[in-house]
């Protein structure tokens, strides 16, 4: 089914819009079959293919990509903080690529999914392709369009120092947050909050610091109310994941919102993601602690 260029713009607007509220809703990240299963108004139109390179017959260009940490392709970040994106194997002008190509000249916005674990996809909503390298094969990919234009008019080192640190920093906290949300199966590890869309990723060491890492380990799914009050030392945890609530708190005399949401969580033991390697860091956690206890 043949769609009008005007038609395509305002379905694709559509889907970029659902994909956001949706978004949202499941903690910024979707699954494999989430994608693939993807409805418009009663209409399945798939966001992910078996290929990286997602391009629905309806449209003229590429509606998605996927970029994985584990591949297959070569995907990297360039020196100006871009992502460099691989071209399908065979004719970088041919086969999945043309649309890609078709999405670059007619600045058309795609969707990025970032992969960064097995089975979760965070999306980039908006985001453009604006350059091709038909030699080293591959396309560059700004998140987003002011992203791109911040770089070209950056005229010092300064400047695109800047513009790198901010490009990494726009991509580096969502998919930190989908990471912390899918290891603690989208739950709050104190109360057990499920609503993920009144979920964080908290930094256990702020990313201010060395040690401030956007890695699992350092961070821990709390919902807003935990949260704030950790970042704010009224919460305390210490290395063996007990949660401590501040002594003032305790004595203090109020509504059922500081009874039970954080009153009765004094002592209790924060619930960890299973895996070893997804736990919160425990060195980590005793340096945050001391804070608590000051």
């Amino acid at each position: 089914m043949a769609f009008y260029p005007q038609e395509q713009d305002q379905l694709r607007e559509e889907i970029f819009a659902e994909v956001t509220r949706l978004a949202d809703e499941k903690g910024g990240f979707f699954t494999f079959q989430e994608l693939l299963n993807f409805e418009l108004n009663g209409v399945r139109i798939p966001l992910v293919s078996q290929r990286g390179i997602n391009n629905p017959q309806i449209f003229d260009a590429t509606l998605s990509v996927v970029s994985a940490a584990d591949g297959p392709y070569d995907d990297h970040v360039g020196p100006n903080g871009l992502l460099r994106y691989k071209f399908e194997s065979g004719d970088p002008r041919a086969g999945s690529n043309r649309k890609l190509l078709v999405a670059m000249t007619t600045k058309t916005p795609i969707i990025l999914f970032e992969r960064p674990m097995t089975n979760v996809y965070v999306p980039f909503v908006g985001a453009y392709v604006i350059d091709a390298d038909y030699d080293q094969e591959f396309v560059t990919i700004a998140v987003d369009r002011t992203m791109s234009k911040m770089f070209d008019v950056a005229e010092s080192e300064i400047e695109r120092r800047y513009v790198t640190a901010e490009v990494q920093r726009r991509v580096h906290q969502p998919v930190f947050r989908a990471r912390v949300i899918s290891a603690y199966q989208r739950k709050c590890a104190i109360c057990r909050l499920a609503h993920v869309e009144l979920l964080d990723a908290a930094h256990i060491i702020s990313d201010k610091h060395d040690d401030g890492l956007a890695i699992v380990p350092n961070g821990l799914s709390l919902c807003k109310i935990h949260h704030a009050a950790y970042d704010r030392n009224l919460l305390g945890i210490d290395p063996n994941f007990v949660v401590h609530i501040d002594e003032e708190l305790l004595i203090e005399i109020d509504g059922p919102m500081l009874q039970h949401g954080l009153k009765d969580m004094h002592l209790s033991t924060m619930n960890v993601p299973s895996q070893n390697n997804l736990k919160p860091d425990r060195d980590r956690l005793a340096q945050r602690f001391e804070l608590f206890m000051a």
